[in-house]
């Protein structure tokens, strides 16, 4: 029997007992919430035979415990479910099921794989259940799987950070080495859309199983090392990666003029790899990581982590905290706080299904009343002081943070510089909100494979022992530009000539040796034989590596091949015969003027002397007398200005005004005249038949080029009609077709590039000419396929000899010197004047004319306006106008003071003495001004008459001396 104590004590035990078990196990809510703890399980899905995994694990387990140690008197208590994936996605799977059934976990953080995480994130869709994934691979969709929360940076983000590694270098060609996984091919698609944004092209796709045995990929490395191409980024996980290197090593490709670029999954875990791998395999690799900044709670954090890690995995080899241990350390704090703002709002269960007969084991789960809430709060998120820097969710997406450019030396990495989206590549990373350096200034020293510090130029002539195969024309003719010749016993092609020389000397100029060979391609003279397009297509076809010949660099062919920069000037234009000598002509002195000059020169004449004898019949008797003489007055008169050679004398100041205009033309013209004729007489003609490439479509003449020659097909555009071509292959029949002419089989007119032009005007400079405008064409070029890494440093080498003494040295040789025939290309042709250069002239003068004839009509008019007023017909009036004009007009009002008649008597004595002197004086125009008295027909004085005549001839002279010696 027990005692009554005994009984009290076991009673006390067993209730403390319940209520302990009741407050620890179920959750509680009274009214006091204060008090009440509830529960919620999160699951982990982790491949617990991985370092990365066991990294991660230590991280979550830690999260955990700073989470209950900052809320120590929280109401909720976050139980997390471990489950090892084992590398298997049924184990995944598996894994995810019995979570969600039969633990009924909230959320669930993993898997890690890409492939596990795949199947997972359905369920989470499924049951409503957020799932956080370290997957990174961008397949992986966060807009499509609504429950889905990446918690790590997809692959694809680093994507243009590599391509701007790339561009700064300036690497035209990658090759990409991937794993045969979702996780290898991911990224394939993201990366060659960068890699194109910085115009290099991806080379080729090498694949590498991750069941690959070391002979497979060693033989995949030899394929490689047999193309151009020296840049490789690779995108493997540790395991394949650190063979492939190994390997790479073995095939001699970790050597200097190689460039390798990994990964950030496999920069952040180069901890893992094994020391002896790096040092001897991975020397010169170039990596790039997401930047982790420092601080004071990351290096607490580390020394906890070894401290924790070594107890939970204390037969394991050390390693190295790393960015993913970072994420899942950040992933697990955001989701804890996320637990805790929506916990107590919901109940922590799963809502079961309908019931109803065939359920599946899925079907059965039911659906998270919690998961809905915690998706809400876990999309959009910031955790401003993670451990791996800003830790920042957008609509399920990490966002990415700087990467650090990283080069692997000795046993471990060198930072040599940072990338941003927004800065690009820089030495030093983003500090206060600002960019330490400039965007895009040099990285740090890189020591590259081969311990070369010389930067690898990206590509290298195969090494497989096949020679480049360039092809040259092969044409007949024009061989001072390039010449094929085939050995008839050797088969060995060579090439001379301008192009063939100026190639050898850029080949020459390169920092290496390209080995090529010529191949001969015939353009042959007969219509259906090949031309350069053909050639140039020879390329794109892969038969031929380059061309090298007198190709001219068009638009339609640069959209298949890339030239490289021209090596000569080109354009195209005309050459024609020149005509016979003008100066033969019996006709040349009227080739001065344009035959429209003549006629308004001569109309010119007629007016003015019309004018004049208008101005001076009333007044002038010398413009008097019989009609017929009248009329010969008026052209003799006007024509005699020409020369000067007019001695009536005028009177009427309108005809002085309109004389000194009219000279002053008369004058310009005769000048203009003379030089003009001077020119035709002296200066050699060479005058084209044809002027302009119009003119030979008017005419119908036949054109001649050369065969092959895209110069065809730009006639065809200037609606040139086809039947009217021919073609030819050499000087000689350049010069025969047009010495015969478009009547006689030949043609009127070759059109053709300036060099083949410039070196046929040298031969025929005196019998033929360039005219019409040239029509610009890029010059010569060597073509490439499209995407060779040659063209640029071709081109290059193009500049350095085209600077240099070589290329005239070369011009020399092989076409002379161009100033033995001068203006060979230049018509020295002295123009006829037209009436264009005279019409301001002939204005002036036709203006003061006709001024002067209108003030005179008006002025007569006037005076006689006695006739107007009266009341006679129109006929009548001008009848009478007529007959006042035709009289003389009396001036012997006007005269201001008249001669007495002594003076009379005296001049007429001065006559009647000298009339023994008439053999010497025999013509005496008028007497001496002094002397002179009216004629009494109203002539004014002589003194204040207008001659040519000068005061100081023979005539003048005698007059003077007799009457100062009377």
């Amino acid at each position: 029997m027990r005692s009554p104590r005994c009984h009290f004590v076991i009673l006390f035990i067993q209730f403390v007992s319940i209520i302990s078990f009741y407050h620890c196990v179920m959750p509680i809510r009274g009214e006091d919430n204060k008090t009440s703890v509830v529960k919620v399980d999160v699951g982990i899905i982790l491949d617990l035979e991985t370092d990365v995994a066991k990294v991660m694990h230590t991280c979550i387990l830690l999260a955990l415990e700073d989470y209950r140690a900052s809320a120590n008197r929280s109401a909720i208590r976050i139980v997390p479910h471990l489950r090892n994936s084992k590398k298997d996605d049924v184990e995944a799977a598996s894994a995810a099921i019995y979570l969600l059934k039969d633990v009924q976990v909230q959320a669930i953080f993993g898997p890690q794989m890409s492939t596990q995480t795949d199947f997972v994130i359905d369920l989470g869709n499924r049951v409503k259940v957020p799932v956080i994934s370290p997957a990174t691979s961008p397949s992986l969709s966060v807009k499509e799987n609504p429950y889905f929360i990446r918690g790590a940076l997809p692959s694809s983000s680093q994507t243009k950070a590599i391509a701007a590694i790339v561009k700064y270098y300036d690497w035209r060609e990658v090759v990409i080495i991937y794993e045969d996984s979702p996780f290898g091919t991911g990224i394939l698609p993201h990366l060659t859309d960068a890699l194109l944004e910085v115009n290099t092209k991806v080379s080729y796709r090498s694949v590498i199983s991750p069941s690959a045995n070391d002979d497979q990929i060693l033989k995949e490395l030899y394929n490689l090392n047999t193309k151009q191409t020296r840049v490789f980024v690779v995108h493997l996980q540790l395991y394949l990666a650190s063979r492939l290197f190994l390997k790479a090593k073995e095939a001699g490709m970790m050597s200097s003029g190689y460039a390798w670029i990994i990964t950030d999954v496999l920069t952040s875990l180069l901890d893992s790899v094994d020391h002896s791998v790096i040092e001897s395999s991975m020397q010169g690799v170039l990596g790039i990581k997401p930047y982790i900044p420092r601080s004071n709670e990351l290096s607490n954090f580390t020394k906890r982590w070894r401290k924790r890690f070594r107890e939970e995995y204390p037969d394991m080899d050390p390693v190295e905290l790393n960015v993913f241990g970072l994420w899942a350390y950040d992933s697990i704090t955001t989701l804890a706080k996320a637990i805790a703002e929506v916990a107590t709002t919901a109940i922590p269960k799963f809502k079961k299904a309908n019931a109803r007969e065939n359920l599946t084991d899925l079907d059965a789960l039911g659906t998270s009343e919690l998961g809905s809430l915690l998706l809400d709060s876990m999309q959009n998120t910031v955790l401003k002081r993670g451990l791996s820097g800003e830790f920042r969710i957008i609509e399920g997406e990490l966002q990415p943070s700087p990467y650090v450019i990283v080069n692997i030396i000795g046993k471990g990495e060198r930072s040599v510089g940072f990338w941003t989206e927004k800065d690009g590549i820089s030495y030093k990373p983003k500090m206060n909100s600002k960019t330490a350096k400039s965007i895009n200034e040099p990285l740090g020293a890189i020591i590259w494979p081969g311990e070369s510090t010389i930067v690898p130029r990206g590509w290298e002539i195969p090494t497989s022992g096949k020679r480049l195969t360039f092809g040259v024309p092969v044409k007949g003719g024009l061989e001072q530009f390039i010449k094929v010749e085939i050995d008839a016993k050797t088969q060995a092609v060579t090439a001379t000539g301008f192009i063939p020389d100026v190639f050898r000397e850029v080949i020459r100029s390169l920092p290496y040796a390209v080995p090529y060979d010529f191949i001969p391609f015939p353009i042959e003279h007969i219509p259906t034989s090949q031309d350069y397009d053909d050639l140039v297509y020879k390329i794109s076809s892969k038969e031929y590596d380059a061309v090298v010949g007198d190709v001219t660099i068009l638009a339609t062919r640069s959209k298949y091949v890339d030239f490289t920069l021209p090596f000569s000037e080109s354009g195209i234009s005309v050459v024609v015969p020149v005509k016979d000598d003008e100066r033969r002509n019996a006709w040349i002195f009227l080739k001065p003027l344009k035959s429209e000059l003549w006629i308004t020169t001569g109309a010119f004449f007629v007016f003015i002397g019309f004018v004049v004898w208008v101005l001076e019949h009333r007044v002038n008797k010398e413009f008097r007398g019989p009609k017929r003489k009248q009329v010969g007055m008026i052209f003799w008169f006007s024509f005699s200005t020409l020369v000067f050679a007019h001695r009536e004398r005028v009177t009427s100041n309108f005809t002085r005004f309109v004389l000194i205009v009219w000279v002053f033309v008369v004058l310009v013209l005769t000048s203009s005249y003379t030089a003009s004729l001077t020119s035709m007489l002296t200066v050699q003609q060479l005058q084209p038949t044809i002027t302009d490439l119009n003119d030979l479509i008017k005419t119908g003449e036949y054109v001649g080029f050369q065969k092959g020659s895209f110069v065809k097909d730009i006639l065809k555009h200037m609606k040139f009609d086809s039947s009217k071509f021919r073609s030819y292959s050499t000087l000689e029949e350049y010069n025969d077709a047009l010495s015969r002419g478009s009547k006689n089989g030949g043609v009127g007119a070759i059109v053709d590039e300036l060099p083949y032009l410039r070196l046929f005007l040298n031969k025929y400079c005196r019998k033929y000419i360039m005219v019409g405008p040239t029509y610009k064409a890029a010059g010569f070029g060597f073509a490439f396929s499209k995407g060779s890494p040659l063209v640029p440093d071709i081109s290059r080498a193009v500049l350095q000899v085209m600077e240099g003494e070589l290329m005239n040295k070369i011009i020399q040789k092989w076409f002379g010197n161009e100033t033995d025939c001068p203006q060979k290309d230049v018509m020295a042709i002295a123009s006829s004047l037209t009436l264009d250069s005279f019409k301001g002239l002939f204005l002036i003068a036709g203006v003061s004319a006709g001024s002067a004839l209108l003030l005179f009509l008006l002025t007569f008019l006037y005076h006689h306006r006695e006739i107007l007023g009266t009341d006679d017909s129109l006929a009548q009036k001008l009848k009478a106008i007529a007959k006042v004009f035709d009289d003389e007009q009396d001036n012997s009002n006007t005269m201001s003071e008249k001669p007495s008649e002594g003076n009379e008597s005296q001049t007429a004595k001065l006559f009647a003495g000298n009339e023994s002197s008439t053999e010497v004086l025999p013509d005496l125009p008028s007497p001496n001004p002094e002397l002179t008295t009216s004629d009494g027909l109203g002539a004014s004085p002589a003194a204040e008459g207008f001659s040519t005549t000068e005061p100081g001839t023979p005539i003048h002279e005698t007059i003077t001396g007799t009457i100062e010696e009377r």
